[in-house]
């Protein structure tokens, strides 16, 4: 079977995933990168020249790494940053000039519906409903589903990339900093709070950087490849512990990567926020979210 290829040009990192279709159902995996482009270090209205040049270079040696590994066939897919940003057109149209990779964008809704599918391999749902939440850039994606079906799904324009930008303007984050963003989220997730009315969950099943590493900080041995699952209460100390620490201290603290140290207070602060308001008792980290999800109807042949 032919090999595929997914590049993922999220908000603050693009991704490459290269994998090789298993005649029995799933995939091998072949090649794994991970750049932070930082399209919206500037805002998220206007994809700034050194971002915009950074994102074409990536793009430019992502073709080379498919060319090398004799992918078939790739898709590219655009979230946030690029719907959102004034210039996202022409980075799309330069991109695909430059280096042959159509970059296609995708809304809000399907890229929920995409990280449901991804997660959906990775983690083993009971038969209770679940939260899945994508804690991007530009924007978060809510999910509320079992391993079958989507009950309700949403995005939201409050990723880290742009609460950071509005609200954390002091070292550490001041209390009146976190307040102010509580009280946008109080406005912006109405609509989740709402959905949580209806479909009761009680665990949060978490995809993608935000989530990896609290993995990294909370799990000492990880006994399933794909997943693992912490009770809640272990993260509480955890939050008080980085969102009380400057940058310099959050750069001296082990596991949590140099170029995460810039977002990571913003986005605990929405994750607590999302976890008190669903009353949450477990959080289980998925290693698969919007990326696997793609491969898996790239290799059904939808």
């Amino acid at each position: 079977m032919e090999r595929l290829g997914v590049i993922d040009l999220g908000t603050n990192t693009f991704h490459l995933l290269i994998v090789e279709p298993l005649a029995g159902g799933g995939f091998r995996e072949l090649y794994r990168e991970r750049r932070f482009i930082k399209l919206a270090e500037g805002g998220i209205h206007t994809i700034e020249a050194a971002a915009f040049r950074r994102g074409l270079a990536a793009l430019r040696e992502y073709r080379e790494v498919l060319s090398e590994y004799g992918v078939g066939q790739a898709k590219a897919f655009g979230t946030a940053a690029l719907r959102t940003a004034d210039n996202g057109a022409e980075f799309i149209r330069q991109a695909e000039a430059e280096t042959g990779i159509r970059v296609q964008l995708i809304s809000g809704q399907e890229e929920a519906r995409l990280i449901h599918l991804g997660v959906a391999q990775a983690v083993p749902f009971t038969l209770d409903k679940a939260l899945i939440m994508d804690i991007g850039g530009g924007s978060v994606e809510f999910i509320i589903a079992d391993k079958e079906r989507v009950f309700w799904a949403e995005s939201f324009p409050v990723g880290v990339a742009v609460l950071r930008a509005r609200f954390h303007r002091h070292e550490p984050i001041q209390p009146a900093e976190i307040e102010a963003i509580e009280r946008l989220l109080d406005q912006v997730l109405q609509p989740l709070s709402d959905a949580l009315q209806i479909h009761e969950v009680n665990s949060l099943v978490g995809a993608s950087g935000t989530f990896e590493v609290l993995e990294s900080l909370l799990i000492r041995h990880k006994e399933h490849p794909l997943h693992a699952i912490f009770p809640v209460e272990q993260f509480f100390p955890l939050y008080e512990h980085i969102v009380s620490a400057d940058e310099e201290e959050r750069l001296r603290m082990e596991g949590i990567p140099e170029s995460r140290v810039d977002m990571i207070v913003v986005a605990l602060v929405l994750l607590r926020y999302v976890v008190r308001l669903a009353g949450i008792r477990q959080i289980t980290v998925s290693a698969y979210a919007l990326k696997e999800g793609m491969l898996a109807e790239m290799i059904s042949g939808k």
